[in-house]
Formats: structure tokens, sequence, C-alpha cells
């Protein structure tokens, strides 16, 4: 999200069992790095747990996700099939972010879920708001840009307690946040609550991981997380309440993905 920050610093349907819960609190300056929301940790609490590590799904695909055929099926409203390929079989639950235009910073988000014969909604219509210049499909630190693909949702965390989330939640006083945005809107409370968007990160950790698989460059700490009435860095933001029903609502046994995008990419 638009941060001010000193000039002097660089671009940077039963319920399964509770989830382990990550370790010690990550406590951070109130600092926020450009690439993304998230703000940087410097330390490697909270860090990915031994076993299960989950291979994210990215804008460009991954090895081993199959296209099949979408005949006969109620489809994800605007996503076309080279996007729709990029969702897995496995995966039974996607939040939809469809964003007016390329350059736009407004979009609508909607959680899906799979049934027998297609995609169905779960949730109603709700505004959200992503990058202040809009869309990418090759996200780069600071182009204030949010990237197009289909990724998976895997950590969540926030300031707040957790309202009853089923994936690993990290309380943390990383999560406070001051200053304003591009618009002058306080940002106080906008990592309340978050889900940790898996672009170029570690899945299995929480949201404050400072870890790049791809490197610095394509950048990171994107998330979806409580909207503050104006345009992010490359985050997607929802109003409060839909931030809890939301987390309330993922089930990691459910493989939850984010299939965001500006409306002519998805349609692909």
């Amino acid at each position: 999200m638009p941060l001010r920050r000193p000039a002097h610093l660089p671009h940077l349907l039963s319920l399964p069992p509770r989830p382990i819960r990550y370790g010690a609190a990550v406590t951070v300056g109130a600092v926020l790095l450009l690439c993304g929301c998230a703000v940087p940790s410097d330390t490697t609490a909270g860090k990915a747990r031994p076993a299960g590590r989950i291979t994210p799904t990215t804008a460009a695909g991954r090895p081993g996700v199959a296209v099949r055929s979408v005949r006969g099926e109620r489809l994800l409203p605007g996503v076309g099939p080279e996007m729709l390929a990029r969702v897995p079989d496995s995966t039974s639950q996607v939040l939809l972010v469809t964003g007016t235009d390329r350059d736009g910073s407004t979009a609508t988000a909607r959680l899906y879920r799979r049934t027998p014969d297609g995609w169905e909604p779960t949730t109603g219509s709700w505004p959200a708001h992503n990058a202040l210049k809009g869309w990418t499909h090759d996200h780069r630190i600071g182009d204030l840009r949010s990237p197009v693909g289909a990724f998976t949702l895997t950590d969540a965390g926030g300031l707040l307690p957790d309202p009853g989330t089923r994936l690993p939640y990290d309380r943390s006083t990383g999560f406070r946040i001051a200053g304003t945005g591009s618009r002058g809107e306080p940002l106080a409370g906008s990592f309340d609550y978050v889900v940790a968007i898996d672009y170029n990160r570690q899945p299995g950790t929480t949201p404050l991981d400072w870890t790049r698989p791809e490197g610095a460059a394509k950048g990171g700490g994107i998330w979806v997380h409580v909207d503050h009435h104006g345009p992010t860095q490359a985050c997607v933001s929802i109003a409060r309440d839909h931030m809890k029903e939301l987390l309330r609502a993922l089930g990691p046994s459910r493989k939850p993905m984010i299939v965001m995008g500006d409306a002519a990419s998805l349609a692909r």
C-alpha cells in the first residue's frame, strides 16, 4: 500500500483439528517495505513448520498443474480457460478478485466453492481495493501494481486475536501500522487481520516471514487485509467485517486460493 517513508530507505462438513499456531511474536519497527503491504521482519521466529511444505501456484503456473475440461461446469464468473487451468482439482475454495481495469485500483471480491456442478458463491460481492497503479503480469518491487494470477492461501495473522479461522494464525505486534496512504487516509488497523497471498513467499510461515524464494526484486509481502479506504501498494483490501468472514470461511482442507487480476486478464 502506498506509504510515506524516509527518503534514505531502500526498496527493499466437519471442522478439522485446530492448526498449530506459530511461535514467538515478531516485533518490528513501524517502517513498511514498498514491495507490498507486509511489515519487514528481521527475525526467524514463526518460520515454516518442518513438514508438509506446500508449493504455491503462481501466475506463471507450476509443473503438474494440468489443464482440465470445464465443459458442463458452472465456471468462475469472468475467468477464462487459461486462468482457470491454474486452479488445480484439489482446490475447492477460491477468492475471486476482479479489478475494474488494468490501471484501476478498485475491484470486487467474492468467495466461491467447488460443487459437483461447478463453482458457486458462498458470500456476497465485496468492494475491494488493489494497488494504486492497477495490475501487472510481471510484478516488481515498488511498481505499485498488484500481481495477476492464481495463488494459494495458507497462512493468516494480525494485530488482533484470531477471529475463528482454521488457517494457522500469527497474532503479533509486528502487524501494527501507522501513517497515511496515498489519499491521506489513516492506515492504523489495516493489518488487524491479514491473509498472506502466496506470491514469492514460503507457505507455512507467518505472513511476517521475509523469505523471498524468487528474489527480492520480485517483491512480496502481498496480503488480503483490512481496507483503509484507499489504494494499496500491491495487496488486496476488503472491509473489516468481510475480512473476519473470509478468515472464518477459509479451510485448509479445501486448499484455498485467490484468483486475482483485472477483468480482461482474468478472461483469458
